[in-house]
């Protein structure tokens, strides 16, 4: 069996991926990069509603109970409960490869960055299995003492991700543990652990980003970004 139809079994098996329309979250999002956004602690338990099929991803509790951040790949906006849009951000994608690095963000940058990788988290492995998404397998990799399984994959641009490139390593069990690729010009390794089943749906309720230096070696600390899922349920 091919390394993505593994993958794509040990998540789940796209039979039933193919059955589940919706998912919620309860989740906390934080790292250095809303510190350095002045917007520390503002995704810390919080809500998000997507869809399984298209990129969409609905926030609420991070800007008060009335108000919530919708992420669409051309479109990001802050409603208000009697669904007022507040704010709006149009083609965030490119608005968002123009900024200089230590650019001013603010909370439409944050449920950018936020909503592509909730919905990256929550659709992969069968993502890559997508008509648009190409792969290929790359030689194993020696994490301390596993050895975990490659697969180099390219996004087509139907498919918002960070960024259209990436390596993912896949443990024994063909859990997802690690995915390199940029992120707002630095080179991130995203660590997955303590995964759990939903429904059938395998999902790692512990993301972190970490920094990789020139040499490949992972900065610990601080994280640029740490997601943790305290309960998932699909629809």
């Amino acid at each position: 069996m091919a390394l993505l139809d593994e993958v794509i079994e040990a998540g789940g098996g796209m039979k039933r991926w193919k059955r589940l329309k919706r998912f919620t979250l309860q989740l906390s999002i934080d790292g250095s990069l809303f510190s350095r956004a002045g917007q520390a602690g503002r995704f810390k338990e919080i809500v998000a509603e997507g869809a399984t099929k298209t990129q969409f991803v609905r926030f609420a509790g991070f800007a008060g109970p009335d108000n919530c951040g919708l992420y669409q790949p051309e479109r990001i906006t802050i409603e208000a409960s009697d669904g007022r849009v507040l704010r709006t951000w149009n083609k965030p994608q490119q608005s968002f490869s123009d900024q200089p690095e230590h650019g001013v963000w603010d909370e439409l940058s944050m449920i950018y960055i936020c909503g592509v990788s909730v919905w990256n988290i929550l659709t992969t492995p069968f993502l890559l299995a997508h008509p648009g998404v190409k792969t290929k397998e790359l030689p194993p990799w020696r994490e301390h003492d596993q050895q975990w399984r490659r697969l180099h994959a390219f996004f087509p641009p139907s498919v918002m991700t960070h960024p259209s490139e990436q390596v993912l390593y896949f443990d024994e069990e063909g859990l997802q543990r690690r995915t390199d690729h940029d992120l707002i010009g630095s080179k991130v390794a995203e660590y997955s652990s303590a995964h759990q089943a939903f429904r059938g749906i395998v999902v790692p309720t512990l993301r972190r980003s970490l920094t990789l230096k020139p040499d490949g070696a992972v900065i610990a600390k601080p994280p640029l970004l740490d997601v943790e899922i305290f309960d998932a349920s699909f629809e």
